[in-house]
């Protein structure tokens, strides 16, 4: 078992920089994939990127190529999204999620562990 729990969401302001983080506790290994998905409110769940648990690949979704970067730290079992040049339309409930296998993978349903989630609110 994987458990996982997100922070660092909140209001931010459109052009903001916030840092969300994923710490990850449990049977944590090299043989992971993490990703971070997230939901609007009356949308589907959509993925953001991914990153193989030793960091040595990434993957990201198309609008957040240049502005989002996704990093592992496994000293500290954690796993972050550097969100830069934020819009309005990137306000949702971000998760994380992991997957047994190094695999990277954009669908959440290939995602085994999930955290909770932390309300991102990008105000223009």
């Amino acid at each position: 078992q994987v458990q996982l729990a997100e922070s660092g969401g909140g209001l931010v302001q459109a052009g903001g920089s916030p840092r969300l983080s994923c710490a990850a506790s449990g049977r944590t290994s090299s043989n992971y994939a993490m990703g971070w998905f997230r939901q609007a409110p009356g949308k589907e769940r959509e993925f953001v990127a991914a990153i193989r648990w030793s960091g040595e690949t990434t993957y990201y979704a198309d609008f957040v190529k240049g502005r989002f970067s996704i990093s592992v730290d496994n000293a500290k079992n954690k796993m972050s999204l550097q969100m830069n040049s934020l819009k309005p339309e990137d306000t949702a409930v971000y998760y994380c999620a992991a997957r047994v296998g190094s695999a990277i993978s954009i669908h959440g349903n290939a995602y085994n562990y999930w955290g909770q989630g932390t309300q991102v609110t990008v105000s223009s």
